[in-house]
């Protein structure tokens, strides 16, 4: 795997480019051993199963117009928010103590151009847009309407799934193997 960074005409590689260029033979884990290696991405997924949950609700409410039975619509703009408020403290939290010290072995979570991070401030680019309409609407300054929340999900959907599933294969044990030992996975923050 290469850990050269790419020259500006030349994009950088998404983590699964990365990963696939990885050629090298590593013998089959133990069940134990398994889990061990796997511990980061079961917890991350975990995380990102909520993520998931809170998005399908609120884009189901967009495409099919009506908000989820029983969910007054004061219910449904908190739910957003706290949606947003969630995701942008995960990302705080992964940003400053999870992705430094796993750059110090991983490429993956190295620098700004590392695709993880760089995920981060494309989806970030539009929750913070959602968050702001949502806030807006909580306090009256606009009008709630399902068509605008659904224009302010869309620029960003698709890299937020996208990065919800790569970070967790990124976590997962056939990849932190060739960086990590048992000990020191065990020892790592999360």
């Amino acid at each position: 795997m290469s850990t050269s960074n790419p020259t500006p005409e030349e994009p950088a590689k998404s983590v699964e480019e990365k990963t696939e260029t990885v050629v090298e033979e590593l013998p089959p884990l133990s069940d134990r051993e398994f889990k061990i290696y796997n511990r980061l991405a079961e917890k991350m997924d975990y995380f990102h199963d909520h993520f998931r949950r809170s998005w399908n609700l609120l884009w189901t409410a967009c495409t099919t117009n009506k908000r989820p039975q029983g969910m007054s619509l004061k219910q449904f703009i908190l739910e957003g928010i706290q949606f947003a408020d969630h995701l942008t403290a995960h990302h705080g939290i992964e940003e400053t103590y999870v992705f430094p010290v796993l750059a110090k072995k991983m490429p993956e979570f190295r620098g700004g151009r590392a695709e993880l991070l760089r995920q981060h401030k494309q989806i970030h680019a539009g929750l913070d847009v959602f968050a702001e309409y949502l806030r807006q609407c909580r306090a009256g300054e606009v009008d709630f309407e399902m068509d605008v929340l659904k224009e302010k999900m869309e620029g960003w959907g698709e890299v937020l799934w996208k990065h919800l599933d790569e970070e967790v294969k990124t976590l997962g044990a056939e990849n932190m193997r060739r960086y990590w030992t048992k000990e020191e996975i065990m020892r790592l923050p999360m």
